[in-house]
């Protein structure tokens, strides 16, 4: 006979079987279902954004895309508009943080060195980001208007000053600042709006690395020597 204060065999043997069973039952945390949901959608988002546009593109199809169900995708994203915000707000973030290689203790060279080379590599690795950018663009920017007059306008100017204070310290030749930036924007983002292009004239189904870093030390030395640097 058990004694009263002892729990008995069976109960204690039926207590790991319960904890088992509700450790199996135990969901993901929110969050992380959350997070992994929301980054398929704009994954899927902004491949089908960079094909179709924003007027071509539906938010069935990016569901698809993203192996979700519409309706998750419209919890997570009230409109489509509102993902294709999220989008883009995702390329400029991508963007800001390499041009956050541009600081005003920095050595110029180095840093527009730094800074070029992550625009090429972005170019390579992502080109989707840049081709969906250029669309909206090309098309008169008619859904980040905010984006341009806002972050945009004011990197730009963070930038500028920077730049400016390299000017007057005599560290590179005058130069508006701001025409430098457009000047790499334009001269590294070609390998990823204009690739179908450069493939052709280069006899090249696709762009290959060797392209990219041919194309990475040629705009370097261009820009640089511009500047009166050096390598």
């Amino acid at each position: 006979m058990p004694n009263k204060g002892t729990p008995s065999r069976k109960r204690l043997s039926a207590r790991p079987k319960r904890a088992a069973a509700k450790s199996a039952r135990t969901p993901a945390p929110v969050g992380a279902i959350r997070r992994r949901n929301v980054a398929k959608i704009l994954k899927a988002a902004e491949a089908v954004f960079a094909k179709k546009g924003f007027s071509g593109a539906s938010t069935a199809e990016i569901a698809r895309l993203a192996d979700v169900p519409k309706p998750n995708l419209h919890y997570y994203f009230r409109t489509k508009q509102a993902l294709y915000e999220s989008v883009l707000d995702r390329i400029l973030e991508m963007w800001l943080d390499a041009m956050d290689e541009i600081q005003p203790d920095a050595d110029p060279a180095e840093a527009l060195t730094r800074y070029l080379a992550r625009k090429i590599e972005l170019s390579r690795l992502k080109p989707g980001p840049s081709r969906l950018w250029a669309m909206e663009i090309l098309a008169g920017a008619p859904h980040i208007g905010s984006f341009l007059r806002g972050r945009v306008r004011a990197l730009v100017e963070e930038k500028s000053v920077i730049i400016h204070r390299w000017i007057g310290e005599g560290r590179i030749r005058p130069i508006d600042p701001t025409h430098l930036l457009f000047v790499i924007w334009a001269s590294t983002q070609t390998y990823a709006d204009f690739a179908a292009q450069i493939a052709a004239v280069l006899r090249r189904k696709r762009l290959d690395p060797s392209v990219y870093d041919s194309a990475r030390e040629t705009v370097t030395t261009l820009i640089l020597n511009g500047l009166g640097l050096e390598r």
